[in-house]
């Protein structure tokens, strides 16, 4: 008769690391095998969004990174966003810019941090606008990806179109019961033109 294991606080314990050793080699080999089919799929859908926001033909792109950190200096943006950079893709046809795509984002969504790819002309206005990723409520703040909403911004310059929602004294139609959620789409466009500025600027000055 085989012999009864004790149920005592230490075959408890041992049981217990062993299943937790277990689970953490199961979890290592899950994020081992599905990390890179994430990137890619990740690479993929930026990339797609680029082509979507950018206007026009191009025959390349050149990409830059712009330090938050730097820019902050700047008085453009909060110190808290030091730590990150924003993406631009610029599309030039020839040596003439015909469009920038910019990979922004704001951590002031009502589930977290909202990622857009904005599509700017050459001259600073908005193209089109692509969501990347976003926790926000599904039914509310998830409409920030319907036409009814984005559709708003395209054709729009920032210069004289004020990203705020109209009860914050701009010009943008919030989401029905989403206003934090529309706030945080425009914190990210507006994140997203003070870069933009910055290279029309550089560029008329060439």
């Amino acid at each position: 008769m085989a012999k009864k294991i004790k149920s005592n606080f230490k075959n408890i314990l041992i049981c217990l690391l062993l299943i937790t050793a277990l689970t953490a080699c199961l979890l290592g080999l899950v994020y081992k095998f599905t990390k890179e089919p994430i990137e890619i799929s990740k690479q993929n859908k930026e990339k797609s969004a680029i082509e979507k926001v950018l206007p026009g033909e191009y025959d390349r792109l050149e990409e830059k990174k712009f330090p938050l950190e730097e820019v902050a200096e700047q008085n453009i943006f909060k110190k808290e966003a030091a730590a990150d950079s924003l993406r631009v893709n610029m599309a030039y046809k020839g040596d003439e810019l015909v469009g920038m795509a910019v990979e922004t984002f704001t951590d002031k969504g009502f589930g977290g941090r909202v990622k857009l790819m904005v599509g700017f002309t050459s001259v600073g206005d908005i193209y089109k606008v692509e969501v990347l990723s976003h926790s926000e409520t599904p039914g509310l703040g998830s409409k920030m990806t319907d036409e009814s909403f984005y559709k708003q911004f395209e054709g729009k310059n920032p210069g004289n179109f004020i990203l705020k929602v109209k009860k914050d004294g701009g010009d943008v139609d919030a989401i029905t019961a989403a206003t934090i959620s529309s706030r945080a789409y425009c914190d990210a466009l507006d994140r997203a033109y003070n870069v933009i500025t910055n290279i029309i600027g550089g560029q008329d000055n060439e």
